[in-house]
């Protein structure tokens, strides 16, 4: 119970603000989050460290997102906002008047450009763990990536 203990203070923030990023309701973010460490808690002993801890709980809390969007019968994450990111979308995001113009434009991008996105620069993952997330490759991410960045700059233009 220490480890789990241990577990949650090291990555409840990243699950956290992953689920509010997807949701964009702090309560809903919250009770997916909490979802999340209980099917953690339960299915530890599943994790064969194919891919990093944070890599295995952000998959558990996307699948539970998306099974409470199914419960409710929204047709797609697109029913759900976004989050930030100009010529490097990610640094200048930090500016509050373009972090507001990149927000605007990636809740226009859709799936999976957005998550990507956000992912590799709010979320702070490698390649490989959202290539793993997703259950694509390392290179899936990258060109992902590289396609959204491309899509936010033709947008600020």
């Amino acid at each position: 119970m220490e480890d789990f203990d241990k577990l949650y203070k090291t990555y409840y923030r990243q699950v956290f603000l992953y689920l509010l990023d997807l949701c964009k309701n702090p309560d809903l973010a919250e009770e997916i989050t909490q979802e999340t460490f209980f099917k953690v808690l339960k299915k530890i002993d599943t994790f064969e460290g194919k891919c990093s801890m944070a890599t295995w709980m952000l998959q558990i809390a996307k699948n539970n997102f998306y099974n409470y969007c199914k419960k409710k019968k929204y047709e797609s994450i697109e029913d759900w906002e976004s989050i930030p990111a100009k010529d490097n979308p990610e640094s200048r995001a930090l500016d509050k008047d373009t972090a507001r113009e990149i927000h605007l434009i990636l809740h226009t991008l859709e799936e999976p450009y957005k998550e990507v996105f956000w992912m590799r620069t709010f979320g702070e993952l490698s390649f490989k763990e959202i290539g793993a997330i997703h259950g694509k490759t390392e290179s899936w991410a990258r060109v992902t990536f590289y396609r959204a960045r491309q899509k936010i700059k033709e947008a600020m233009k």
